[in-house]
């Protein structure tokens, strides 16, 4: 088992040590005054986001042999765990682009605690993208194999949209060096306050702001300018997909098709036309295959804790797409029952494809060896026969949303 959706981070001081001294100053003053709003990074749960033997202790004894690490922890500077793509004044971009900076240099020496076992990722600001294209050849150079965590573009962001080519520097070096692309759900929503019905509306929309990533590369023609770019779609479902693409595609039809046939039918014949043509000037030129083509050749999903009511949609999703994840160690993970996770979802499945979905794929986008990591699943992972029995009841006390029961909801 490797988890495609883990989350780890450095304790609050101990990014000092990562910081140029010229920022320590400010780093003391702005740790006195951070208040800490997240009860999973209070101790001593805490502590799994930066123990490394406590973490790979708790995640063999969860069947896991390897992950790949997202952020979780605050670094320095930033106001809250959210990485949105809010552009504030020079001196505090730098201030946060510098905190950045250590929480990725932390993260390089956190995994290599555990060679080989740990994917890293790390963080960019797109409002320097000079700035963020030597950080991942940086962040590549020091072995943090996770590739790049996209920050959000809320509507209304103070930076441009992704679709835009001012960002093609960055999409052109994670081609060429092979970075995985990471849009991980959560961090591309508007700020809508406090109160508790924004507290829901934010649960019911999260997801949808973070799946315009999809389309945002899609029509901007990311994909055609950039053949190697790979983009993983992160703790955002998955039983959307079809969906989207399908959607995705009607419009690519009515746009793009329609507009090519008009600008090509000769002058005198009568030239097809939809009642979206007119939007399409340019597609043509600009996006190129079509956006089930381009999710097949260039996208991938980390569907973190899938559950079963996706699981009939996984061939047309893609067997070779699918990356299970345990959410360790938020609350709404799997950890401790992540066997009883994939036996909710996977039970009855063919073995070699519930082993693409919660291993082998996760391996082949992220670069895991899996013959070195056989000694260990042998002796912790879950047997096949135990993945294969259905589950009658979910764990007593288990949160997760994998073990949610009857559910048929469809996240858009």
């Amino acid at each position: 088992m490797i988890s495609a959706d883990c989350h780890a981070g450095a304790d609050l001081l101990d990014y000092r040590p990562y910081l140029e001294s010229r920022h320590h100053a400010a780093f003391d003053a702005w740790a006195a005054a951070y208040v800490n709003p997240y009860a999973d990074l209070q101790a001593p749960e805490a502590e799994r986001n930066w123990d490394s033997p406590r973490r790979l202790a708790e995640l063999e004894q969860d069947g896991i042999v390897a992950e790949v690490v997202f952020p979780n922890t605050v670094p320095p500077f930033f106001p809250s765990a959210s990485l949105m793509a809010g552009q504030p004044g020079p001196e505090e971009f730098a201030q946060r682009w510098a905190g950045l900076q250590a929480h990725n240099r932390w993260m390089a020496d956190f995994c290599a605690q555990a060679p080989g076992r740990r994917a890293g990722t790390f963080q960019i600001l797109l409002g320097d993208v000079d700035a963020a294209v030597a950080e991942v050849r940086r962040c590549h150079t020091a072995g943090l194999t996770g590739g790049v965590v996209l920050p959000g573009v809320p509507p209304g962001a103070p930076v441009p949209e992704l679709y835009s080519r001012v960002y093609d520097p960055l999409w052109a070096v994670c081609a060429e060096l092979g970075v995985p692309v990471n849009h991980h759900g959560g961090s591309a929503s508007p700020e809508l306050g406090p109160e508790p019905a924004a507290r829901a509306v934010f649960m019911v929309e999260t997801t949808w702001f973070s799946h315009r990533a999809l389309w945002h590369l899609l029509f901007g023609g990311a994909f055609k300018r950039h053949p190697g770019l790979r983009l993983v779609l992160t703790e955002q479902g998955s039983g959307w997909i079809p969906g989207v693409l399908d959607m995705l595609d009607y419009y690519h039809r009515r746009l793009v098709g329609a507009a090519t046939r008009a600008a090509t039918a000769p002058p005198d014949t009568d030239r097809p036309q939809t009642a979206e043509s007119k939007f399409g000037a340019g597609l043509a030129e600009s996006m190129g295959d079509s956006p089930h083509e381009v999710w097949d050749r260039n996208c991938f999903v980390g569907a973190s804790f899938m559950r079963a009511h996706e699981v009939p949609l996984r061939h047309r999703i893609g067997l070779d797409k699918i990356m299970w994840g345990s959410d360790f160690p938020h609350d709404e993970g799997t950890w401790p029952h992540s066997t009883e996770a994939l036996r909710t979802a996977y039970a009855g499945l063919p073995r070699a494809e519930v082993a693409a979905m919660v291993g082998s794929n996760a391996a082949r986008v992220y670069g895991f060896d899996l013959p070195a990591l056989d000694a260990l699943a042998a002796k912790v992972g879950p047997l096949v026969s135990e993945v294969a029995q259905p589950l009658d009841a979910p764990p007593p006390g288990a949160t997760s949303p994998a073990f949610a029961v009857g559910s048929s909801v469809r996240v858009w």
